[in-house]
């Protein structure tokens, strides 16, 4: 089984992908962030670098999701290959962070790999307001996060939603993270276990 956990910087991916992994005793695959030799430069200069980071997310997402089918087991993985196509990517072509031709090879490549690999049997999104992941990004202190701004949030928040009401591969389950804080209250956790619970087990 593929669980996958969608949402925008700092909705609280990692956390809840750790958590329910632990309690559904799934096996966790976690975004390559450590590793990724662009996202530093990306942040300095996005223009530069937005199709080489991009290419990079989609690779790596590409091989995880074959990873996942290929070991039968049941996996949680933090992040869709469908965020990269359906709201990064985009948001900055329309930014005029990247240009068509690159868009389009982008495009083109991302429809080739999603018609070779299925879609998760659940997807997990984690809606949240942006004061919300402003206050979570600058919380984790990473370096190269220092300067998202808020309008670059709200872009990618509004391609969040607009992906998410066109929804149609599989199962989904919505989190409103403003309302939950499944990190601190054990109730809150025991509600969104409920939730996933009854959405896989078809419990309602």
């Amino acid at each position: 089984m593929h669980i996958a956990v969608a949402g925008n910087i700092g909705a609280g991916k990692t956390t809840l992908t750790r958590l329910l992994a632990k309690h559904f005793k799934w096996e966790p695959h976690f975004e390559d962030v450590v590793d990724n030799p662009y996202l530093d430069d990306f942040y300095h200069q996005m223009e530069r670098w937005s199709f080489n980071l991009q290419i990079y997310f989609l690779n790596s997402r590409f091989r995880q999701v074959l990873q996942i089918r290929e070991s039968g087991k049941n996996i949680i993985q933090d992040r869709t290959i469908y965020e990269d196509a359906h709201i990064f990517a985009p948001n900055l072509h329309a930014m005029g962070l990247m240009s068509n031709r690159d868009f389009n090879n982008y495009t083109s490549l991302f429809e080739l790999m999603e018609s070779l690999v299925g879609s998760p049997d659940l997807l997990i999104y984690l809606r949240s307001s942006i004061p919300n992941l402003v206050s979570q990004i600058h919380k984790r202190g990473r370096d190269y996060e220092n300067s998202i701004s808020i309008d670059y949030l709200s872009r990618l928040n509004e391609r969040y939603e607009a992906w998410i009401q066109t929804y149609d591969k599989g199962k989904l389950v919505i989190i409103d993270v403003d309302n939950f804080d499944f990190v601190n209250n054990p109730e809150d956790l025991g509600t969104i276990i409920n939730r996933i619970d009854a959405e896989l087990n078809g419990l309602f």
